[in-house]
This record gives C-alpha cells, structure tokens and sequence, in this order.
C-alpha cells in the first residue's frame, strides 16, 4: 500500500458522503416551492426549488386596461423576489454542506 493510502481511503469516503448529502439537499430544495407577491398581494407568484414558475395569481382589481405597465410592473417584482429566495436557499443549502466554502457549479 502506497504511503497514506489509508488517508485517501477516508477522504474519499468524506467525499462520497458530502455528495450523497448535496444531493440530497438537492432534491429537498427543488421539491420546496417558495411564494412571493408584490403590489401588496394584488399579484402572487409560486415558484420551485428548481426555478421553475409554479402559478401566478392576478387579483382582478390589478387588471387596469389604462395601466398595463403597473401589472407589468407588479409581475417582475414578484418574480424577482420568488426567484431572490429560491437562489437564498440555495445558497443557504450549500453553505451548510461545504461550511461557507464556495465551490464553482455546485447548486
């Protein structure tokens, strides 16, 4: 046996394990829907752990054929917060995993 083979033996069971638990931490995350609304609530977006626009509601009363730039409006900042807090748990899910060590590609 190579010099310090017994430590790599261990390194790569710590690896395989820190990929199991990524993975599912993973798999949590995108099963997660996160909901944002804008416009104090007049338009609400759901949103998965992968992204992925689940629905969006539209009261009514936010439906002003005058102002269509106002729901337009309403719209992007409620999909941008949805999206803000997919990325956060991510982020969050990840830095538990590696202890706030940033590794290109992961999530």
């Amino acid at each position: 046996m190579l010099p310090g083979g017994k430590n790599m033996k261990d390194l790569m069971k710590q690896a395989q394990k820190m990929q199991q638990e990524m993975m599912k931490s993973q798999e949590e995350l995108e099963n997660k829907t996160f909901q944002a609304s804008s416009g104090g609530g007049m338009v609400k977006v759901e949103m998965n752990g992968k992204h992925e626009i689940v629905s969006i509601k539209i009261d009514p009363q936010a439906v002003d054929p005058e102002d269509v730039e106002m729901l337009e409006d309403l719209i992007v900042a409620a999909l941008q917060e949805v999206s803000s807090q997919v990325s956060d748990a991510s982020n969050d899910a990840m830095g538990k995993l590696t202890g706030g060590m940033k590794i290109p590609g992961m999530f």
